[in-house]
């Protein structure tokens, strides 16, 4: 497990790290057309939203988004590929399960792709749905659920 990691809550002065995270992802683990869909959801200043940081630096984000009673939504996650192995993708899951349990969630939905699937999947998750290019050309959506 990675060590000395911390968490934060999002904040506007923290868009530019959020799309350099995302940059670094696509088109690896994000289609191109994304972009513009994860620069307005971080417009909208998403208070469920956090980064989280090893040495000050962010190496991560994600938001279990939503205010269902029984579930909500694992929602843009995203990690530093340079910063692969250290846990932090583990210790991200381990929030969001946490967090979930802490509000009485059962279960977490999580609309993937098929090049990210598998990591979900480490932790649980069950593919419910495949929809062919659903995130774009040759990047596949893969609908999950992860019971809490």
């Amino acid at each position: 497990m990675a060590h000395d990691i911390t968490f934060t809550s999002y904040s506007p002065d923290q868009k530019a790290a959020c799309l350099a995270l995302f940059d670094a992802n696509c088109p690896e683990f994000f289609a191109p057309c994304e972009r513009a869909d994860y620069e307005q959801f971080l417009d909208a200043n998403p208070d469920q939203y956090e980064l989280c940081f090893i040495a000050g630096r962010v190496v991560g984000a994600f938001g279990l988004m939503g205010d269902g009673t029984c579930s909500r939504s694992l929602n843009w996650i995203s990690l530093d590929p340079s910063s692969q192995g250290l846990g932090i993708g583990a210790n991200i899951m381990q929030r969001v399960v946490d967090q979930a349990r802490a509000t009485g969630l059962e279960v977490i939905s999580i609309a993937a792709s098929h090049k990210s699937e598998s990591f979900f999947a480490k932790f649980g998750a069950q593919e419910l749905t495949r929809t062919e290019n659903g995130w774009g050309p040759g990047m596949h959506r893969v609908d999950m659920e992860l019971q809490v």
